[in-house]
């Protein structure tokens, strides 16, 4: 059965290296049920809200089997929350999920995947392993945004439904990679409403000079 494993949110602000001077990125598990908003969990918070966080970024999950896989080929442990998440899934396909699909988790929530996440030097800084954003790019095993649809809470061992589908079928891995404007153009032109910031990434891919 698809499940959320852990609900984490920042531990504490810690002192950090970049433009911002404080990370966010500590994000640990936590007990009993959180309620979830249109900009994400209660308590949670980003230091550096020009790039992270909003609406259509406001809840970020990750797949314990993609945590398995970086496991396995970092030799250590990738324990919840790690990479920053805020919702550690099983069984669930979040880097075949399709953009503009949508998750019943639990009774109440209902989440809408958006975009791939983008490692940034923060993120290679909280690991300290030299090259990491390239690396964790060129795995192509990003997790996902999601935005928040209905508001409701979520625990660990709540269920993860899939209750609706896009047939364009452009996944996140898809757009991590990097889409060609046919893909671009069947987002685009699918009849879904999407997201703000799903809407801009895509039609990026069809800017003037951009062919693949």
């Amino acid at each position: 059965m698809s499940s959320v494993t852990a609900v984490c949110r920042v531990d504490q602000l810690l002192r950090d290296s970049g433009t911002i001077g404080v990370t966010a990125i500590d994000k640990r598990p936590v007990d009993g049920p959180v309620r979830v908003r249109p900009l994400g969990l209660h308590a949670d918070v980003q230091a550096d809200r020009k790039h992270h966080g909003g609406e259509d970024q406001a809840v970020y999950a990750y797949a314990d089997e993609d945590a398995a896989y970086f496991a396995e080929l970092l030799g250590r442990d990738v324990p919840p929350g790690l990479f920053g998440e805020n919702l550690r899934t099983t069984g669930v396909d979040v880097t075949g999920a399709v953009t503009g699909e949508r998750w019943r988790i639990g009774d109440t929530l209902e989440l809408e995947v958006t975009i791939p996440r983008v490692p940034c030097g923060t993120f290679a800084r909280r690991m300290r392993i030299d090259g990491w954003v390239k690396r964790f790019a060129a795995e192509n095993r990003p997790g996902a945004y999601l935005r928040v649809v209905r508001s409701g809470p979520v625990a660990a061992g709540d269920p993860v439904v899939v209750v609706h589908r896009p047939a364009h079928g452009v996944t996140i891995g898809q757009i991590s990679a990097g889409l060609t404007q046919e893909q671009a153009r069947a987002v685009l032109d699918s009849g879904e409403r999407l997201a703000p910031k799903v809407v801009r990434e895509v039609s990026k891919v069809l800017a003037p000079g951009r062919v693949r």
